[in-house]
């Protein structure tokens, strides 16, 4: 806003402290220029406006898909797998928390071949049948330790494990005990990069073909 201060009219006696009347209307004088003070410029401030900005934070649930491969086999908690040598078709448990597998054996029994460690079992599949006797040189040995049992010292050998029509060559642990539920317990060195569980089934697979091998 500009404002603009011109001259001054007739002003009261400040000293007599009254104000002379005229007897009569003054005359017009033309106004001097130089008696009016300058004209000056005053800018108005701009109010003070605050912005204030509200942000409101929504959280959204975000579900997550995991893809699993068309060409992994599916296993419930329990399967019939062959194994071999013996050629045996056994009741597994499928553990996907034991790192290695495990066979329960009987009559466990070391001796050496020309030189070499090697362990003699038998295996049986539960059945009335002969169990099987088998040789296999021992690869290395493991201590697994049980809740509520002493820590056990057990030979490792390599065998084939059957299920469905997936077969492969594993590291597995022996342990000789008497009555047994799952005579093999399979761990994740079958189950990796092969196949998921899906522990609300059982028996998925059903019966485990042999191996085919070649002449």
């Amino acid at each position: 806003m500009q404002l603009l201060s011109g001259c001054e009219s007739l002003m009261p006696n400040e000293s007599s402290g009254q104000v002379a009347e005229p007897s009569h209307p003054p005359a017009e004088t033309p106004l001097d220029p130089a008696q009016c003070p300058p004209v000056e410029m005053v800018v108005c401030a701009e109010p003070e406006v605050k912005v204030v900005e509200r942000v409101i934070e929504r959280n959204f649930e975000k579900v997550v898909e995991v893809p699993v491969a068309k060409d992994k086999l599916v296993l419930g908690s329990e399967e019939f797998f062959t194994i071999e040598p013996g050629s045996l078709r056994l009741l597994a448990l499928v553990d996907t928390g034991a790192a290695t597998s495990s066979l329960s054996v009987t009559e466990l029994t070391p001796f050496e071949r020309d030189g070499s460690d090697w362990i003699r079992f038998k295996l049986s599949d539960g059945s009335d049948a002969e169990p099987q006797k088998i040789e296999l040189p021992i690869k290395r040995h493991v201590r697994v330790a049980r809740p509520g049992f002493d820590r056990q010292r057990r030979p490792v050998v390599d065998m084939s494990l059957t299920v469905g029509e997936v077969t492969h060559m594993v590291e597995v642990n022996l342990v000789e005990r008497g009555e047994f539920e799952f005579p093999l317990l399979v761990g994740r060195n079958f189950l990796k990069d092969a196949a998921v569980v899906d522990v609300s089934r059982k028996q998925v697979q059903g019966k485990p073909k042999l191996p085919s091998f070649s002449k």
